[in-house]
């Protein structure tokens, strides 16, 4: 069994009588710092009727010629400025998008459409000509449309592999969340799924049978059927789920294994949840990179990219990095400088594009851009608040 590192839960619960708005944080503030070594360790086993589209205009300011998208081009939804923005991987922001109040997370589609979860609604936007297209409204209710970190509406969303549906979760503050199924031909909301609280992310399997909801307050993953959109919850808590909605180590992005469709969900740099949806069994493997952890991504050859925000107890955590995990379980650790929230990855896999926008206090308007044969980074400008990612 693994040793891992000293993890008192109790200094990662916050303290009774807080404010009522910290008792529901569930992240660490991030700050800046070096990063654990670069090290390769092996995996170790030990062992969670909508109306019609809102009409849309773009807005755009870009020296590019519209009806062209340079393959490699990045798209990033602006937490901070309710834009999506155009990013050339070599020079920076290129134009932006009005989508709609705090967009957080984006899915592109093979026609060229990028699927924007925002508070207001889910928005359409044509990559090609850069406007948006429609405004899809939710079905749930999630009160007043506001910003900030826990702001009701779209976080996580998804594709289904034949293009026909977009899964997004949806937080609904002060409660359980829902995950709505939206018709891409017909741009409506078809269909809403009871899930957890705060549903951060949301993956489809790769026939596209199951849905899969990371539920971050309410330390489990929802599998939701895509034929009879039956749920059913998988506990996933490796430390416990003690500390409820005040605690730190809760899950927050999945990762589908390509080889098996287990999910992955990297907790603290220290253990790599491994769940089996079909039998709701977790097992642990050891992760190095010891700091605590947000967005994750995985390439066709399985291999794990993880953002590592920076340290919750700055005594015995490290500071902001990348990790970067072989199929195998050897990993790679490429600091960071400042706090970080998710990746993605440059189609020839030799790059990978970390968005600096963080959903707490402490975020920067920009990319950092990794070689991952070098380990060389450099910061890019990017847009405001920059949270979710894509390369189209």
């Amino acid at each position: 069994m693994p040793k891992f590192r000293r993890s008192s839960r109790a200094a990662r619960v916050l303290v009774p009588g807080a404010v009522a708005v910290v008792l529901l944080a569930g992240c660490a503030q991030g700050s800046g710092g070096t990063a654990a070594a670069t090290g390769a360790t092996p995996p170790a086993a030990t062992s969670p009727t909508a109306g019609p589209p809102t009409p849309g205009s773009p807005v755009t300011v870009t020296p590019d010629p519209k009806g062209t998208v340079a393959p490699g081009t990045l798209l990033v939804t602006d937490f901070g400025s309710d834009t999506v923005t155009f990013v050339d991987p070599t020079r920076g922001a290129t134009g932006s998008v009005k989508v709609g109040t705090a967009p957080y997370g984006l899915v592109v589609d093979a026609d060229g459409r990028a699927w924007v979860a925002t508070a207001e609604g889910v928005a359409v936007v044509d990559t090609a000509s850069r406007e948006r297209l429609a405004l899809i409204p939710y079905r749930t209710d999630t009160g007043p449309v506001t910003t900030g970190e826990y702001r009701g509406g779209g976080m996580g969303i998804a594709l289904a592999p034949d293009g026909q549906r977009v899964y997004v979760g949806v937080n609904v503050p002060g409660g359980n969340g829902t995950l709505e199924v939206v018709d891409t031909a017909a741009l409506r909301v078809t269909d809403v799924v009871p899930v957890g609280r705060r549903p951060f992310d949301v993956d489809v399997s790769r026939d596209g049978a199951e849905v899969y909801v990371t539920n971050h307050d309410s330390f489990d993953v929802t599998a939701v059927a895509a034929g009879t959109l039956e749920p059913r919850r998988i506990e996933v808590a490796p430390y416990g789920t003690e500390g409820g909605l005040g605690s730190w180590l809760k899950p927050h992005y999945t990762a589908v294994r390509p080889s098996d469709g287990k999910l992955l969900l990297p907790f603290e740099g220290e253990r790599l949840a491994v769940v089996d949806p079909g039998r709701g069994r977790t097992t642990i493997e050891r992760m190095t990179a010891n700091t605590h952890q947000h967005g994750t991504t995985v390439t066709a050859d399985g291999t794990l990219l993880t953002v590592g925000t920076g340290p919750i107890d700055p005594d015995v955590d490290e500071g902001p990095s990348l990790t970067v995990r072989t199929p195998g379980g050897a990993e790679r650790v490429y600091p960071l400088e400042g706090p970080h929230e998710n990746v993605a990855v440059s189609g020839d896999g030799r790059t990978a594009y970390v968005t600096g926008g963080f959903t707490r206090d402490g975020y920067w308007d920009g990319l950092s851009v990794v070689d991952l044969a070098t380990g060389d980074t450099h910061r890019l400008a990017a847009g405001s608040r920059p949270l979710g990612i894509a390369v189209l």
